[in-house]
């Protein structure tokens, strides 16, 4: 785990190392922008990963699941993000599903989630 001890001896855990997202060489904690997103009226629960990306080495790509009932889509959820996030922690692709998985404690599965998710091709260059 990864967490921030304070003056007064109080300790704030901020996320799991394994979990870190290196983009570029800043240290991006997936349950910020996860945070971010379950508070979008429409999403029950979220999990950020990251996709291995050829130039910035990774970059959060992130799932979510609706709450019965709700709809919303990926442009609406990008600018909540938006409006909470700094640019390097912005999603580069949000996926609506039915489900997030789960391992067999109930826990959203993110091996599986990085397991399935793509690499990130960095845009051609123009004139290249």
């Amino acid at each position: 785990d990864v967490g921030i001890l304070y003056e007064d001896g109080y300790l704030r855990i901020v996320d799991r190392i394994k979990d870190m997202i290196i983009r570029g060489g800043e240290n991006i904690y997936p349950k910020e922008i996860e945070t971010v997103l379950q508070a979008h009226l429409a999403v029950m629960e979220a999990a950020v990963v990251g996709a291995q990306h050829d130039v910035y080495g990774e970059v959060p790509v992130a799932y979510v699941g609706l709450k019965p009932g709700a709809a919303t889509d990926e442009k609406a959820l990008r600018e909540h993000c938006a409006q909470h996030l700094t640019k390097i922690k912005l999603p580069v692709a949000i996926t609506i599903l039915e489900a997030l998985p789960k391992n067999a404690i109930g826990k959203i599965d993110k091996p599986t989630l990085r397991k399935n998710t793509p690499r990130i091709a960095a845009p051609a260059r123009q004139g290249a």
